[in-house]
């Protein structure tokens, strides 16, 4: 699972996600790539399962890059604990997913593989995506 060796705080706010991607919006690895169609955070363990669908899909030929950092720590109280007492202990990783960002890219192998293991990946995922290609600028 993804997670940042090290912070400035433990615990961070909710905080909105406001407007539309202007880093990381275009491709800049491979010849495919996922790209988020609205706002939302994605968790470690979504991200590390459409990786490994991807992977598997692609028989783990080709070369994948994952564009997004769950670096949000996300805090929850225990069950049955009182209001009060200060916020919880960190329980999950997010990262935030602004419209319009390229999540993952894929290169080296042929366009129907390409397409259906970003598919397959984009079903492990909480958000609308879209398939673009380096193909469709020309």
């Amino acid at each position: 699972m993804m997670q940042p060796k090290k912070t400035k705080f433990r615990r961070a706010h909710k905080g909105r996600i406001h407007g539309i991607a202007q880093k990381g919006a275009e491709l800049n690895f491979g010849q495919y790539g996922l790209k988020a169609l609205e706002p939302e955070r994605v968790t470690a363990r979504q991200i590390e399962a459409a990786r490994r669908a991807i992977t598997r899909e692609m028989k783990r030929a080709g070369r994948v890059w994952i564009r997004i950092f769950p670096d949000v720590p996300v805090s929850k109280k225990p069950i049955e604990v009182r209001m009060g007492s200060g916020k919880g202990a960190p329980e999950y990783w997010v990262a935030r997913v602004k419209p319009g960002r390229i999540m993952f890219e894929i290169d080296g192998v042929p366009d129907a593989i390409a397409r259906e293991s970003l598919r397959l990946g984009a079903a492990k995922l909480p958000i609308k995506t879209r398939i673009v290609s380096r193909l469709e600028g020309l």
